[in-house]
């Protein structure tokens, strides 16, 4: 077994700019990362981005760059990004990196060595956009290939073509028996389905004199390497596969394989359910050294998908900008589920952050640490109560809350996993109001009564901090500081009991400011 959690993403095309659904990727695969250490083990996030292309190309010289320049621009959008939206990765992919085109140039070689490579010559259609060749299957209905491939032009050339389809019952076996291979289990049908009508073979060199942006074939020095052949290496290549020893990189064995490759649902097929599992076996990887894919969806807009042509992009660092890191992340997380489609408002964005955290988790330790000083100088005694309410909170809400926590995790459903953080802090509210601690403090023989309920809602509210962690690194932290809890957060510590008699709680200091709407636009 690896000796660390290996999570990876779909490293970053650099032609295009920064959008809501590269935000949403990132920041989940961080979630599930800190998830892992918040459960106490180690962690290897690897994220990065494709630089190369026939697109990279194009865009440079439009603008008058080196392909490495231009890719280099786009790359430092991507990086700021990452570090305003608190997105904490271990490794970096550029595909640029040296130490990246040795290792493809190393594989290539493999499989031209072992004859699963051969050049051949091809005529047909060629789509710019996805940097593929065409076949009659992409077709519409009147014979047309369709807007989403964008210019296609007619192309002859010769190539050097992968055996891509000798391994079609290969994967056909191993998708039956891998149930877990693709998340969620639909996208696993439709990953079977698309494999079903696999035919030909795969395309992995552009020549040079028409493509010259791209890592160079290691026996064939007038092609370069496909960009989506070169792109897919990078799981490997940056967690180490066949690096030199002083390299700097990990060691692979201590990574692989990954726990998930984190990708989008407009990349399954036939890049990640396709091409990089038969890639990885024809190089000689074992089944159970074959990564599993978790499939995300897409943020859409009344339903439509996010274009530059229509208008209605969203830009992550915009928003994070104008309402906040937390307000975003908790957005991104909670209101969409794993695998499916949602809809993207700012109206919900301002909603869920005020509903949620600033009247529900903000106002409940507020409350709590403002009742403790005030009738008790902010000293916890730790009593347990028969009290019905109280017993409740202690030994079902808030154990139950973490399990239903735990489970919705590991099943990389993270908005449910919010929702029990959330349900529980609404507990601790209705608790508030049907004790009424404001009349416990007047009469004297309620004295235990009141201590009894200070400290369970102290004590809920720190078990809420650790389960918002993942999500709320910044929060969680600010929370447990005001409690006075100065322990690295753990899930670990998420039990019923662990606030001392005697401890002394912080000063409340307001966490989760209420979002307004922007001023509206003068006429």
């Amino acid at each position: 077994m690896p000796d660390c959690t290996f999570f990876t993403t779909a490293i970053d095309y650099t032609n295009a700019a920064p959008h809501i659904g590269h935000a949403y990727e990132k920041v989940l695969t961080d979630v599930f990362a800190r998830f892992e250490k918040l459960s106490g083990r180690s962690v290897y996030f690897l994220t990065g981005v494709d630089q190369h292309g026939q697109k990279v190309q194009q865009s440079a010289e439009k603008e008058g760059l080196s392909p490495l320049e231009f890719a280099q621009q786009c790359t430092t959008k991507f990086l700021s990004l990452w570090q305003q939206l608190g997105v904490h990765y271990d490794g970096w992919a550029a595909t640029t990196d040296p130490l990246h085109k040795q290792a493809v140039q190393r594989i290539l070689q493999q499989l031209f060595a072992s004859g699963k490579l051969y050049k051949q010559a091809h005529r047909g259609f060629y789509s710019v956009r996805q940097e593929q060749f065409l076949t009659d299957k992409e077709r519409t209905e009147t014979g047309e290939f369709g807007p989403e491939w964008g210019e296609v032009v007619e192309l002859e050339e010769e190539n050097w073509y992968f055996r891509l389809s000798e391994y079609k019952d290969w994967l056909l076996g191993f998708i039956d028996g891998h149930e877990h291979f693709v998340t969620p289990s639909f996208r696993r049908v439709e990953l079977r389905n698309a494999v079903e009508k696999l035919s030909g073979d795969l395309c992995i060199s552009r020549p040079k004199n028409r493509l010259s942006w791209g890592i160079e074939l290691p026996f064939d020095t007038g092609f370069v390497t496909y960009v989506w052949f070169d792109a897919l290496i990078n799981y490997v290549s940056f967690a180490g596969y066949l690096a030199d020893p002083d390299s700097g990189l990990p060691r692979f064995e201590t990574l692989w394989p990954a726990k998930a490759h984190v990708i989008g649902k407009d990349i399954l097929i036939p890049a990640h359910g396709v091409y990089w599992p038969i890639m990885l076996h024809a190089i000689g990887f074992p089944d159970d050294q074959i990564p599993n894919l978790l499939v995300h969806g897409w943020w859409n807009i009344s339903g439509a998908k996010m274009s530059k042509s229509t208008g209605n992009v969203i830009d992550p660092a915009a928003l994070a900008a104008h309402y906040g890191v937390t307000a975003l992340r908790y957005y991104l997380m909670a209101d969409i589920s794993t695998g499916k489609d949602a809809d993207f408002s700012e109206e919900r964005l301002r909603m869920r952050f005020n509903d949620e955290l600033a009247n529900n988790v903000g106002n409940l330790l507020n409350r709590t640490l403002n009742m403790a000083h005030r009738y008790r100088a902010g000293v916890l005694r730790k009593i347990a109560s028969p009290d019905p309410d109280l017993a409740q909170l202690a030994h079902r809400d808030a154990p139950n809350a973490v399990v239903t926590y735990t489970d919705a995790m590991a099943h990389y459903q993270v908005d449910a996993a919010l929702d029990a953080a959330i349900q529980l802090a609404r507990a601790c509210n209705q608790l508030i109001e049907s004790s009424a601690p404001w009349k416990l403090a007047k009469d004297p023989a309620q004295a235990e009564r009141l201590d009894a309920v200070l400290y369970h809602l102290a004590e809920a509210i720190r078990i809420v901090a650790i389960l918002l962690n993942p999500v709320l690194p910044d929060a969680s932290l600010s929370i447990l500081a005001q409690l006075s809890v100065d322990t690295t957060p753990s899930l670990h510590d998420a039990v019923w009991g662990r606030l001392e008699d005697g401890h002394v709680l912080g000063l409340p200091v307001p966490l989760f400011p209420r979002l307004e709407p922007p001023p509206a636009a003068a006429d």
